[in-house]
């Protein structure tokens, strides 16, 4: 499980003392924890599992992107670095993304899978996607992607 591999990773990032390895997988697992807390009122007793897991950390990169963008424009670079650094240790336990060309694939493959036809038939499609490619695909990029081929 993903969970277990973030756990060791800290354990190794402890002994090594590794401050930024340290605090950036404590955020992980923070994150992780307030995701099990709000699941258990849904009736999820064993956390949630490696698919939100995934989905949490997609989302801790973008904001960390945003992050950055708004240091870079504000003259701060030490704070963009320590951002950029968070990313690569957040992607460590990530899939590898997919390209530009095999999104591409893969939308068009859920455009004809989902038999969308217009821009109401996006949700099918993003579903489609999502349970297929969490983790590995940027959805705001597909979004406006699935959205230019439907329109």
């Amino acid at each position: 499980m993903l969970r277990d591999d973030i756990k060791s990773a800290l354990t190794t990032a402890i002994k090594g003392r590794d401050k930024q390895g340290i605090s950036t997988l404590r955020l992980i697992m923070a994150a992780i924890k307030d995701r099990d807390i709000a699941a258990r009122s849904k009736g999820v007793t064993d956390g949630i599992g490696d698919p939100e897991i995934l989905s949490l950390m997609q989302s801790m990169v973008k904001q960390r992107r945003e992050s950055i963008e708004m240091y870079e424009n504000g003259g701060r670079m030490e704070l963009a670095q320590q951002e950029t650094e968070e990313i690569s240790v957040i992607q460590t336990f990530m899939p590898a993304q997919l390209s530009s060309d095999e999104a591409a694939a893969a939308i068009n493959e859920a455009i004809s899978a989902t038999s969308a036809e217009s821009i109401k038939d996006m949700g099918k499609v993003m579903g489609h996607l999502k349970g297929k490619f969490t983790g590995r695909m940027d959805f705001g990029k597909a979004g406006a992607t699935i959205k230019a081929s439907l329109s």
